[in-house]
């Protein structure tokens, strides 16, 4: 019964061993081909996206730019500044220039840009004519270049009453002088609006020759004042001048003659003490006298 029964023991063990074989060679083939398959689909994951990226890379699209490069993207982002000059008039219309301050081509730092027009108060008040004689007159309305962009309307001015429009559409009016004086006005109008508004006054003959008279004149006077006035400062200026260079001998010739008021003063004040003392001697004199016959009566 031992031998029977330790035989089937040993079959036993057999079997469960066989068992534990084939389970362990199943789950190692079964790894395998998980890892195969894992593989297998690893593979093809890699080669779908390169296939993507290389799909990617041929179709550029059409909006899409090329990049710049980063020299002239800095160039592109500088930031330009502009003041305007001074407009030629002060009333009207008139030009002005455009400078650049920052950005000038060859490293200028300023440049002039363009040109453009510019405006003030539209009323010039009265003006000049631009050539007179004594006869005629010419006149001129306000503009810029070039002239026949705007309108012009001249009117004749009275007193108490409205203005007479003239025909003359141009910018230059020529006028014959008369017995009495005559008011101009001439409106600039650029899309019939006026940007500018200018008077003249046309002289009689007579009146013009009578100022033409008084005129010189004063101009004379202003011209003998003028001329005084630059001579003293010239005059001044060299003074200035001279002392500037020898100031060593200006220095000594204040001092001497300081020095030589210096002794004046000191001997008049000797002087006056000396005259002091000699007025009072002879009323000293007397007690001496007394005291020395005294002595000789003793």
């Amino acid at each position: 019964m031992r031998a029977g029964g330790a035989d089937w023991l040993a079959e036993l063990l057999l079997a469960l061993g066989w068992l534990l074989l084939v389970g362990l060679q199943a789950s190692q083939a079964a790894n395998v081909t998980v890892a195969q398959e894992s593989g297998v689909v690893r593979e093809a994951e890699n080669e779908s996206e390169v296939d993507e990226e290389a799909e990617n890379d041929n179709d550029v699209p059409e909006n899409e730019t090329p990049a710049e490069p980063e020299e002239e993207v800095q160039n592109k982002t500088v930031v330009k500044e502009v003041e305007f000059g001074m407009c030629t008039v002060t009333c009207g219309v008139g030009i002005r220039e455009v400078i650049l301050t920052n950005g000038c081509p060859g490293g200028e730092s300023k440049c002039i840009v363009r040109v453009e027009e510019c405006r003030g108060p539209v009323d010039c008040g009265w003006g000049k004519p631009i050539s007179e004689s004594l006869d005629s007159v010419r006149l001129s309305c306000v503009h810029i270049s070039p002239e026949n962009r705007f309108k012009y309307l001249w009117k004749l001015l009275k007193s108490d009453q409205q203005p007479v429009i003239l025909s003359n559409d141009s910018a230059v009016l020529d006028i014959q002088r008369e017995l009495h004086p005559m008011a101009f006005e001439c409106d600039t109008l650029d899309n019939n609006e006026i940007v500018a508004s200018i008077k003249f006054t046309v002289y009689t003959t007579s009146e013009l020759q009578m100022r033409r008279t008084i005129r010189p004149d004063t101009d004379a006077v202003l011209v003998f004042v003028l001329t005084i006035g630059v001579i003293i400062c010239i005059f001044v200026i060299f003074v200035l001048i001279f002392i500037i260079i020898n100031w060593a001998a200006v220095k000594s010739f204040w001092g001497a003659k300081a020095s030589a008021t210096e002794i004046h003063s000191e001997m008049s004040s000797m002087k006056y003490k000396d005259s002091t003392s000699l007025d009072q001697s002879p009323t000293d004199m007397p007690g001496h006298e007394d005291d020395a016959l005294s002595e000789w009566n003793e």
